[in-house]
């Protein structure tokens, strides 16, 4: 079992524990949030579902955001996350969401981050964001490290 997995197994024990439902968004990182929690026996008692929201057309259809809604905010920005963290959460009518927002690499994202850049966050009982930088411009790599990074902030908070 990887890093990734035994992280997302504790994650969902608690959850389960406290009867409490989650929803990702996430973008750099590919799914890979969404496959470590399903990869968890019985997910279907926490888990809602997910989206990589990747794109400005992905995320007016998938979470409702439409460009007036990110005015003046930038899309890997604790403002953007949290944003997209609420609004998954809404959506989907969980007690908690995840949302990933980042620049997996091998280059940085239009907005000027590097490789490596991300902002995870979460919405529920608790908001909480936080910016990542892996100093890396491996992609594979980064994806892992912002999926890590996700979880690990949504386990804090439980």
């Amino acid at each position: 079992m990887s890093e990734l997995e035994k992280l997302a197994a504790q994650v969902a024990q608690k959850l389960i524990v406290r009867r409490e439902l989650l929803a990702v968004s996430e973008s750099s990182s590919g799914g890979l949030i969404s496959a470590a929690l399903l990869a968890v026996p019985g997910a279907s008692a926490f888990y809602i579902g997910g989206a990589v929201v990747y794109t400005a057309r992905a995320r007016a259809a998938l979470v409702n955001i439409e460009r007036a809604d990110v005015e003046g905010m930038r899309s890997a920005s604790e403002p953007y996350a949290l944003l997209l963290a609420r609004r998954t959460r809404e959506l989907m009518r969980a007690g908690w969401a995840i949302a990933e927002t980042g620049a997996a690499g091998p280059t940085g994202n239009s907005y000027g981050d590097a490789a490596g850049h991300t902002v995870v966050a979460i919405s529920g009982p608790v908001e909480k964001a936080r910016t990542i930088e892996t100093g890396s411009a491996e992609r594979r790599a980064n994806m892992d490290a912002f999926a890590r990074a996700a979880l690990e902030l949504l386990d804090e908070a439980l």
